[in-house]
């Protein structure tokens, strides 16, 4: 009669919590309830008393102050500031009411560590199953000393990516979950909703998308604008940098490193200093004006609009933008125009081609081969160009007294009028929100269509 061999699989055990609940010895479902305890008992005392103290801790939390956060966390509060005369002193005192906006980060901040204590929670069972596992078959279970030092080889992806983590989760996760939260509150201005407010749903958003609104009509001329503004910012430099990178590449130009210095030379001046210098400039009675009133050019009591008339404004921060920008561009294309393979050229012109054919038919299909990404984040990054429209024109002119928003105005620019000098910080968050879903999306949708995704590796 012979005897079954029971299979043996050659690939490592997977330690997976879903194995630990099934599989796992009592100590290790203990370890469910009290991390750590499957460590202890398999030589990983120092380890499992870690575990232990992290989830003592969290429980101290809990009932000291977490379990109160997340029950104010629904109503944001609910006793208003007081003022109260005091007889004796002869002054007014105020009482302490509750203040949301601490009830709704100190909320966040709980569920965070709420999310971070289950992830810990899920590590505590899997490596107490993992001691139970090399424990049984006799194999060798690292101590805490050992386990310190699989940080610096097999485990050295752990160590270096903590710290990060940790940074990002508080210095970025957590503000933008707080952010998030915020447009769906009441939070600002208006009302005097600053100490004491409520969370309203989707109203903010509402208000938004009303275009017979002011605000409506405000955000929908601003987010035109904003999408003008990032396409001709963008390609204008795209352009205007590729043909003088083109021109300054060819054969027959001399002293191509004079020129390329002559035009780079504009990024050796901070940007906000050439900014300010061509605001001031171009001011009413900047020297632009001076001069051409001294020329004879215009009347001399006359001066060109250039931040004082809407349609002259969008056009003087597009040219400005070309001037300051066009250099980094310049150099971009020039190292995509240098590692084009001379042999195409060569090829072409033997069959016939003359330089548009060349152009169109080589050198653009490389350049926009190479350079989808770049132009991608060029646009998103000029949809948030916060500097070129604030140092330059403020946003003005302000052509309609109701509205928050003058006429070269981005998105980027109004959400900061919007917060730091109206105090509206509910619509500078939908406006926030609103931004990033547009970009994401454009970029996605843009880049899985680019032959620069489809056709990875094709030149």
């Amino acid at each position: 009669m012979g005897i079954r061999k029971k299979h043996v699989n050659n690939f490592p055990t997977p330690y997976t919590c879903t194995a630990a609940i099934r599989e796992g010895g009592m100590e290790t479902k203990l370890s469910m309830v009290l991390m750590g305890f499957g460590n202890i008992i398999h030589k990983q005392k120092i380890k499992g008393l870690l575990y232990l103290a992290i989830e003592v801790a969290y429980i101290v939390f809990m009932i000291v102050n977490g379990i109160q956060f997340l029950s104010m966390l629904g109503s944001l509060g609910t006793v208003e500031q007081k003022e109260i005369w005091d007889e004796a002193n002869q002054i007014y005192v105020y009482t302490k009411g509750d203040q949301s906006i601490l009830i709704l980060l100190y909320g966040v901040a709980t569920v965070l560590l709420t999310i971070l204590m289950i992830c810990a929670w899920r590590g505590a069972l899997k490596s107490a199953y993992k001691a139970e596992c090399l424990d049984k078959q006799g194999k060798h279970v690292n101590n805490f000393v050992e386990d310190l030092k699989s940080l610096l080889h097999e485990n050295l992806h752990r160590l270096l990516m903590t710290p990060p983590m940790i940074f990002i989760g508080a210095l970025t996760i957590l503000p933008l979950i707080f952010m998030i939260c915020m447009a769906f509150t009441n939070y600002s201005k208006i009302d005097n909703h600053l100490m004491l407010f409520d969370w309203v749903g989707l109203e903010n958003f509402k208000a938004l998308f009303d275009s017979s609104s002011i605000l409506g009509s405000t955000f929908w001329s601003v987010l035109g604008w904003t999408l003008v503004w990032a396409f001709f910012a963008t390609f204008s430099n795209y352009i205007f940098g590729m043909i003088l990178s083109i021109v300054i590449n060819r054969k027959d130009t001399k002293a191509k490193g004079f020129w390329r210095f002559c035009f780079v030379l504009s990024c050796a001046v901070p940007m906000f200093v050439s900014l300010l210098i061509m605001r001031t400039m171009l001011q009413p009675e900047g020297a632009v004006n001076v001069l051409l009133r001294n020329l004879g050019l215009i009347a001399p009591d006359a001066s060109l609009p250039f931040f004082t008339d809407p349609t002259w404004a969008r056009v003087t921060v597009i040219v400005i933008n070309i001037w300051v920008g066009v250099p980094y561009t310049l150099l971009q294309l020039t190292g995509v125009l240098q590692n084009i393979p001379g042999e195409l050229y060569e090829a072409a012109r033997v069959d016939g081609a003359n330089a548009v054919q060349i152009f169109f038919k080589i050198t653009l299909p490389y350049m926009l081969y190479v350079t989808t990404p770049y132009l991608i984040t060029t646009f998103t990054g000029n949809v948030n160009n916060f500097n070129v429209i604030y140092l330059l024109s403020g946003g003005d002119p302000v052509t309609n007294l109701e509205s928050t928003a003058g006429s070269t105005d981005l998105l980027v620019t109004w959400l900061y009028k919007l917060t730091v000098d109206k105090q509206y910080y509910n619509i500078g968050a939908v406006i926030g929100i609103l931004t990033f879903i547009i970009l994401a999306i454009a970029a996605l949708l843009t880049y899985r269509n680019s032959k620069s995704y489809k056709e990875e590796g094709g030149f």
